[in-house]
């Protein structure tokens, strides 16, 4: 087997549409472990909401979290990568948010500070906040914004006068909601998928990688292979080198059997 290292996208990847690992994608990526494969977690979640997915397949390495923004190591929590937003376009970003009715997750050092009464029930380690005037000093690894108004703000006034120092990703959520993704402009998962496989002693030529959105095709083009999910966009299947099953057929695990019983194209 050519592989060394699988490295996965959860949300609309490995997760199905409540956000839960099967057991079958569960018991797909503990064989591969088993079998000598490192296994990544690539995602936009913040790093300790991605954690407890770590924990049922039993990681240890580097995980990619924040889009890419951060690279920790599971085994000692330290930082490989740690990039943040710009102060400056924090605080313009903080403003809008307090002026328009919105949701908003901002993940920090060690903590998440979300604004909004959409929800009822936080997630562990998240805090609410009534105003994101109170975080205006500190560095966000990145933030997730949910609401129209605030979103067509963004994107009419912050992006034009900040488009060379930030990155935005528009996406839709399990729920129909766009939701804008607001990254450094250097973040992006394929930049750290290379921290993660340095870290493991590894080539990116070595890892096949599955995803299923825009945020997921610079991995594809590190890497030495791609799956993209069959439900995804036509642009992020013809980024990738083949087509896996959608992520509520349990695309991956069905991938990695296959690899591991030495069938398919993808030795």
């Amino acid at each position: 087997m050519r592989w060394k290292a699988l490295a996965t996208d959860l949300d609309g990847t490995l997760l199905d549409a409540g956000g839960r690992l099967s057991a079958r994608n569960r018991g797909a990526l503990r064989a591969a472990k088993a079998a000598g494969l490192e296994v990544i977690l690539a995602t936009a979640r913040w790093y300790r909401l991605a954690l407890p997915v770590a924990a049922e397949l039993g990681l240890k390495g580097p995980m990619i979290a924040c889009q890419g923004a951060e690279v920790r190591r599971i085994s000692d929590h330290r930082d490989l990568l740690d990039q943040r937003l710009p102060d400056a376009f924090s605080a313009e970003l903080f403003a809008l948010c307090d002026a328009i009715r919105c949701l908003a997750w901002i993940p920090l050092g060690e903590r998440v500070v979300m604004k909004g009464d959409y929800v009822a029930d936080l997630p562990d380690g998240v805090e609410r906040l009534e105003s994101l005037a109170a975080i205006a000093s500190e560095k966000p690894r990145l933030a997730l914004i949910q609401g129209r108004g605030v979103c067509e703000a963004i994107l009419g006034d912050l992006t034009p006068r900040w488009a060379d120092r930030g990155r935005y990703s528009p996406s839709i959520s399990s729920r129909g909601k766009i939701v804008l993704t607001l990254t450094a402009s250097e973040v992006n998962k394929g930049a750290a998928l290379s921290h993660a496989c340095a870290d493991l002693g590894i080539s990116t030529d070595d890892v096949l990688v599955f995803g299923d959105a825009e945020n997921d095709i610079e991995m594809f083009e590190v890497a030495g292979g791609s799956f993209a999910m069959g439900q995804a966009e036509e642009s992020v299947k013809r980024a990738a080198r083949q087509v896996a099953p959608p992520n509520t057929e349990d695309g991956v695990a069905q991938v990695v059997e296959d690899l591991l019983r030495g069938a398919g194209s993808y030795r």
